[in-house]
């Protein structure tokens, strides 16, 4: 492949990716009645849980990232920008 072929494909995939993990406005959704999405200090359950929060809870998405097969995202609290911590992007609905 000719280096600007390379250069072109390697931009685009670039700006995929980047437009995937763009931050944006999220509900948490899925956990259920009775349980809680564990609000985590890192990217893994190996992290300290910092708190729970329940379906509904309105988040400021930052970005992910995939540990383990499994895809994390950086979040604040709407209401409370100054809590971030990371959570499982399985329960997190675009608004």
């Amino acid at each position: 492949m000719k280096p600007l072929a390379v250069m072109t494909l390697c931009a685009g995939l670039l700006a995929a990716g980047c437009a995937s993990d763009a931050g944006g406005r999220m509900i948490v959704s899925g956990t259920g009645p009775d349980d809680l999405l564990k609000l985590r200090s890192g990217p893994s359950l190996e992290y300290k849980i910092i708190m729970g929060l329940p379906d509904g809870t309105e988040l400021q998405r930052r970005d992910c990232v995939t540990e383990l097969g499994q895809r994390w995202c950086r979040v604040s609290l709407v209401e409370s920008p100054g809590v971030t911590g990371y959570v499982s992007a399985d329960y997190l609905t675009q608004l």
